[in-house]
């Protein structure tokens, strides 16, 4: 059953959430001002290989937490905007609270939270990460960069100032053509992965892929149709449900 979680209750499960983390981890908050404890632990994660979503919602990340999140190849980024949840998911526990992903929340402030364990409260728990998947679904993948981008009708041209870092937000949506797109090491690709080597948003990719029926919107998922499996789409199933594989040089 769920169990109750005051402020040293609360940040004491989230750093066992994120340590025992073997398969997946999803963190949403707000705010991403991380301490010390909080990187090493996903740090870890990250040296496991562990698929790890990060989904904030203030637009204002400091130069140290780009630096360092875009280092970490397994932890990729959303913003969702008007995001107010806290939620942070393993593969057997999820905790919904108070507590921002923020330092001077776990330190200063009086949290509240519940902790949900998956083999106890199926169904919670299922609803939780449901739910979790939606906010991920409407958010915009980031690439973290300190370079500031700007946009002229004929190019994109990247500058970085000591005095004016921002984040990247790739949000350029022209398909570039199979030469100019880097060769993976993999011959099928996730949908976000796929975006990203078309130069979409994840969001705009799916909506591309039901516009041309080679997916289907089913209780809030998007599954593979016929269409889909004959322009090259796979479905697997994996702990999460199902999702979809793609040839990685598929133009849509």
């Amino acid at each position: 059953m769920a169990k109750f979680l005051n402020s040293s209750g609360t940040t004491y499960h989230l750093e066992e959430l994120i340590k025992n983390a073997s398969d997946r981890l999803i963190i949403i908050s707000p705010y991403l001002k991380l301490n010390e404890r909080i990187k090493e632990l996903l740090e870890d994660r990250n040296r496991l290989k562990i698929d790890i979503r990060i989904v904030y919602g203030k637009n204002d990340l400091h130069p140290e937490e780009i630096n360092w999140l875009k280092n970490l190849t397994f932890i990729r980024t959303s913003f969702c905007k008007n995001l107010h949840a806290k939620c942070y998911l393993n593969e057997n526990e999820c905790i919904i609270t108070s507590l921002n992903l923020y330092e001077f929340s776990q330190v200063n402030n009086n949290e509240m939270g519940v902790l949900i364990y998956r083999n106890e409260d199926a169904k919670l728990y299922a609803d939780t990460y449901e739910e979790a998947q939606r906010i991920i679904r409407i958010s915009d993948e980031v690439r973290m960069s300190l370079e500031k981008v700007t946009e002229s009708d004929s190019s994109v041209d990247n500058k970085a100032t000591a005095s004016n870092t921002t984040v990247s937000h790739n949000t350029n949506t022209t398909v570039k053509p199979a030469a100019e797109t880097a060769t993976p090491n993999y011959s099928k690709l996730t949908t976000a992965k796929l975006a990203k080597e078309l130069g979409f948003k994840t969001q705009e990719l799916n909506d591309k892929l039901l516009a041309a029926g080679y997916v289907q919107e089913q209780e809030g998922e998007l599954t593979l149709t016929d269409a889909g499996r004959a322009a090259g789409g796979t479905s697997k199933k994996g702990k999460f449900g199902e999702f979809c594989l793609w040839d990685s040089g598929m133009v849509i």
